[in-house]
């Protein structure tokens, strides 16, 4: 997979004076079947999440609130993505590293994946994830 792999997505707003509404419904709005979700919160000033490489998991993030960045990495190419807005998610298919920083106080990104939680399934050396690129295993 390549950087240019990944995209924006924008997701429904309903718009109503009460507050607004979003939804995403798995193989629509996100690209694949939700086998698992989670969520990232209060992350410490300066601090960084990610820093791996899935083999076989894609993701699909949302900044619920507050914002961050998501640097995706394919072992030659760096594209940053910065998340602010309820209303659009970032679709990362796998095999592409990826670091989560820049947190402002108290974001919150909500987090879908196509898979249950495999630790096998991480690739956590930066050195590796680029042999492994360069080998065609990922």
């Amino acid at each position: 997979m390549k950087v240019e792999n990944c995209r924006l997505v924008d997701i429904p707003k309903i718009l109503d004076k009460r507050g607004n509404l979003s939804f995403v419904e798995e193989n629509k709005h996100i690209p694949f079947a939700i086998k698992r979700t989670y969520w990232l919160y209060d992350v410490p000033g300066g601090e960084a999440r990610g820093g791996h490489a899935y083999l076989s998991t894609e993701e699909f993030i949302i900044a619920l609130s507050g914002s961050f960045d998501v640097v995706v990495d394919d072992g030659s190419k760096k594209k940053v993505f910065s998340l602010n807005r309820s209303y659009y998610g970032l679709y990362i298919p796998k095999g592409l590293w990826r670091e989560i920083n820049n947190f402002s106080t108290n974001s919150l990104a909500l987090e879908f994946a196509s898979t249950p939680f495999d630790e096998g399934d991480y690739v956590y050396d930066y050195e590796e994830y680029l042999r492994m690129k360069a080998n065609e295993e990922i």
